[in-house]
């Protein structure tokens, strides 16, 4: 143990021992076998506390063997259960400021790449008058109602390992809807409270473009972990996705980041066409003062996903398309865990000092 707690995790920058990640240490002859709990199971740099912590031991005299093995405990936002009672431990709002960026492919990607690593994943598509996450995860149709804890519920659908609330399961595809702000927000409370997520690690909202009643909704109908805005490289795309940015400073929501979509078109040669202009999403998260999580080029795969109801992830998850959405969820995850756990370690702090 003494060894072990040399050992930094990389991004919350305390070693394993005082994060009590170490479990289930045993110790048989000069073999070692023990458990990393991790803070998410989408966490991108467990090869490095592998790494770190085998050459921790190694050092230990009498050490032949380590076996480590993995788990995880995902820390909770504490507010969104005081608030709503659900089994909700984090919400993630996937934004744009406009449309036609693939602010819902991302979102998708994200939430399939999400359940993929082992965690619980709904995604909430509060694209009242455009849905289409249904579409794109291949969902037909919903469960029939059901009755949960005495009380009557929506039953989500389940594809690809996510569970998905959608206005596209209660409408024809050919129904407009013409609603006015009440009707938008009782729809969006009723997506949140009336169906039965049961326990999420993550619920993915997919925000519908600009900064309107079904942003001020969502951000008053349930604490809001964090948020992540999606933009194009061009400057018109930067400059409705910074009223976004803006939007969710202003409800005080987190910004976990910019992402690129669309950054540019893999060409046979090798080289890049930037159909779009380039470095647009870096600019913006420069100049307000967020990460650039991550840039997305062009593939034509995406669209045939979207088209045909399995994610790129899922088709092809090794291609490089598809390691961009990865990396994207998996440091989203991340910043998550560090967010949450500083939170509640400076909850600890001032619990101390009072």
């Amino acid at each position: 143990m003494k060894a072990l707690g040399t050992v930094v995790e990389p991004e919350l920058h305390q070693d394993l021992v005082t994060l009590n990640m170490v479990r289930d240490l045993k110790i048989d002859g000069g073999a070692v076998n023990f458990t990393i709990m991790l803070t998410t199971p989408a966490c991108p740099l467990k090869h490095v506390m592998e790494r770190d912590a085998r050459a921790a031991l190694a050092k230990v005299p009498g050490v032949e063997s380590v076996s480590i093995q993995w788990s995880s405990s995902i820390p909770t936002d504490s507010r969104i259960i005081g608030q709503l009672k659900l089994p909700i431990k984090n919400t993630v709002a996937i934004a744009s400021g406009k449309g036609g960026v693939g602010k819902s492919t991302i979102a998708v990607n994200v939430a399939v790449s999400l359940a993929q690593s082992g965690a619980g994943v709904g995604l909430l598509d509060a694209d009242i008058y455009g849905p289409n996450a249904n579409i794109m995860l291949g969902a037909q149709r919903m469960p029939p109602p059901a009755e949960v804890d005495g009380v009557q519920k929506l039953m989500p659908a389940v594809a690809h390992g996510v569970k998905l609330m959608s206005m596209g399961f209660l409408v024809r595809p050919d129904q407009a809807l013409v609603w006015r702000g009440p009707m938008l927000h009782s729809a969006i409370r009723q997506f949140l409270t009336d169906v039965a997520w049961g326990a999420l690690d993550y619920l993915i909202i997919d925000l519908p473009p600009g900064t309107g009643d079904a942003q001020l909704t969502v951000a008053q109908s349930v604490p809001l972990t964090g948020g992540v805005i999606v933009t194009l490289p061009q400057a018109v795309s930067q400059a409705d996705a910074l009223r976004g940015l803006m939007m969710f400073r202003q409800m005080e929501v987190p910004v976990f980041g910019v992402v690129e979509n669309m950054s540019y078109l893999p060409m046979p040669d090798g080289s890049q066409m930037d159909l779009f202009g380039r470095g647009g999403g870096r600019k913006l998260a420069a100049e307000a003062g967020v990460p650039f999580i991550g840039e997305v080029p062009i593939d034509p795969l995406v669209r045939v996903g979207g088209d045909s109801g399995v994610p790129l992830v899922v088709s092809h998850p090794q291609s490089p398309t598809a390691q961009a959405f990865i990396a994207i969820a998996n440091d989203i995850a991340a910043r998550i865990s560090v967010q949450t756990l500083t939170r509640r370690n400076d909850l600890i702090q001032i619990q101390m000092v009072a």
